[in-house]
């Protein structure tokens, strides 16, 4: 492991407690728990990436670091011939994504993205229903994404914006539910909730519709901050039908009376909403690994995701829809300069 934050603790703590089949040898991170070492002393604990990253004895490494360091870290496992799972996205630059992917591709790596919501248990279900054809041909999908609150400003400023860092997770959605390749993007963005996130250069709240190669549709509505807690929903509509996932509440509780209808409020943190998606991701990446299967959220899905981010926020400063077709000319730019 590489990267002992929130998310890395997640990882860590999964992976020792709950899931079969791997085993973590070797921990690097910068500031790590020294308890930790302490209580998991048959781990070796460094403030060297390389130093872990090159062990022998290490098959796969998880990159939980923060964004800017995953293109290297990742290209340091490519060259020692690891196995890899890294939180998204890959890198900010278009041409890196690329170029990192290639290279796993030639290199024989397995290479894993982060894209924890599709293995929400609610979300696989409402897939597996629009594979077995339960709501028809699906014509459009419905995602609304809201955080209770913004992250810090530092944060913002270096996470590649909205479009990057939140939004990337439902673009790979809308993808993946849908089964097929987005032609063409339209966003809006405003700054409506904090002057500061304008003055990092980014929006705080933004609409998004995704036409597909075949002219269906996918909606997005996003924001940093909603009072009421963490709202995560999905709507997708077929011609035989339509597939609702609302969002988890603090309890199932409904309280009725001559006031109204009560209940409790959504999530307000999403490593509590997304908990069960984390384990069911990591399991599905051991899986991969020991069953040589294929990766459930590989390198390709990556890029299509960044993709997909930079095409939304070109529409949102240009003020137009933006082809794909303009975006992945720079992807193939990237991958001659790879082969070269």
């Amino acid at each position: 492991m590489v990267g002992m934050g929130r998310i890395g603790k997640i990882h860590f703590k999964n992976i020792q407690h709950q899931l079969a089949g791997a085993e973590i040898v070797a921990v690097a991170d910068l500031r790590y728990d020294t308890a930790l070492k302490e209580i998991y002393n048959g781990i070796l604990f460094s403030e060297n990436p390389d130093e872990v990253i090159t062990l022998p004895e290490v098959d796969a490494i998880l990159i939980c670091t923060p964004t800017s360091s995953h293109a290297a870290l990742i290209e340091k496992g490519i060259q020692s011939g690891k196995h890899i799972f890294c939180e998204k996205p890959m890198d900010l630059s278009l041409e890196k994504t690329t170029t990192l992917s290639e290279m796993a591709k030639e290199a024989g790596v397995k290479l894993m993205l982060g894209f924890n919501r599709r293995f929400d248990p609610d979300f696989m279900q409402a897939n597996q229903s629009v594979r077995d054809g339960k709501i028809g041909d699906v014509q459009i999908v419905k995602i609304t994404s809201r955080d209770p609150g913004p992250p810090p400003i530092e944060y913002i400023k270096h996470s590649g914006g909205l479009f990057m860092d939140m939004a990337i997770h439902d673009f790979d959605m809308a993808r993946h539910i849908m089964g097929k390749e987005v032609a063409e993007v339209y966003s809006r963005g405003l700054n409506i909730i904090d002057h500061e996130i304008r003055k990092a250069g980014d929006i705080d709240t933004a609409l998004t519709t995704l036409v597909f190669e075949d002219g269906t549709y996918a909606v997005i509505d996003n924001s940093r901050k909603a009072a009421y807690g963490y709202d995560q929903r999905l709507e997708i509509f077929g011609d035989k039908g339509m597939i609702k996932v609302g969002n988890n509440l603090h309890n199932q509780n409904v309280l009725f009376n001559q006031d109204g209808i009560h209940h409790a409020l959504p999530l307000d943190f999403f490593m509590d909403r997304y908990a069960k998606s984390y384990l069911k991701e990591m399991e599905l990446f051991i899986d991969a690994l020991v069953n040589d299967k294929e990766m459930p959220a590989g390198g390709e899905d990556g890029l299509k995701a960044t993709q997909i981010a930079y095409a939304a926020k070109m529409s949102v400063e240009t003020g137009r829809p933006v082809k794909l077709s303009e975006v992945m000319i720079n992807s193939h730019h990237a991958m001659e300069k790879t082969s070269d």
